[in-house]
């Protein structure tokens, strides 16, 4: 129990953004994140520190996006219906928010990889997570941040 207490603290904001990233729709994000640490809780007990805590949670939180995305691709989104309008957030800054619109434009597996990296997670684990080499993961950053920088300056002009 404690263990669990310690790892929800410690990766709960973490976990939150990394799915953020991802799906760029707040409510979406939460519970994708407490779907996350649902599974870390159910599998806690097998976790057999084959790789650290972080790298385990961080896999369980991208595999949990990955789905969502599958499932959003399969299953597009209705339209609202005229009289309602959709709640924007309000509670980010401007410049987040568009931040996590480009990261939301970006292909499934640069979300994740670029979500991490902000994350400050270290390369050689973001490597593990998503199954490419170290050097792969430095090349897709490198390109990654190139076109988030386009993307920025140009939202500038």
């Amino acid at each position: 129990m404690e263990v669990f207490d310690e790892i929800y603290k410690r990766y709960w904001d973490r976990i939150f953004r990394l799915c953020m990233g991802y799906v760029n729709d707040h409510n979406l994000a939460q519970d994708l994140t407490q779907e996350t640490f649902i599974s870390v809780w159910k599998q806690l007990p097998k976790f057999r520190n084959e790789s650290s805590v972080g790298t385990w949670v961080f896999r369980i939180a991208s595999n949990n996006c990955l789905r969502q995305i599958e499932k959003q691709n399969r299953f597009p989104k209705g339209q609202l219906p005229s009289n309602l309008v959709e709640e924007k957030q309000t509670n980010i800054e401007p410049q987040i928010q568009f931040l996590y619109k480009c990261i939301a434009e970006l292909p499934e597996i640069d979300r994740i990889i670029i979500s991490l990296e902000l994350e400050d997670v270290k390369q050689a684990e973001i490597a593990s997570i998503v199954g490419l080499s170290e050097a792969n993961i430095r090349v897709k950053i490198h390109r990654i941040k190139e076109k988030l920088t386009q993307k920025f300056t140009s939202n500038e002009r």
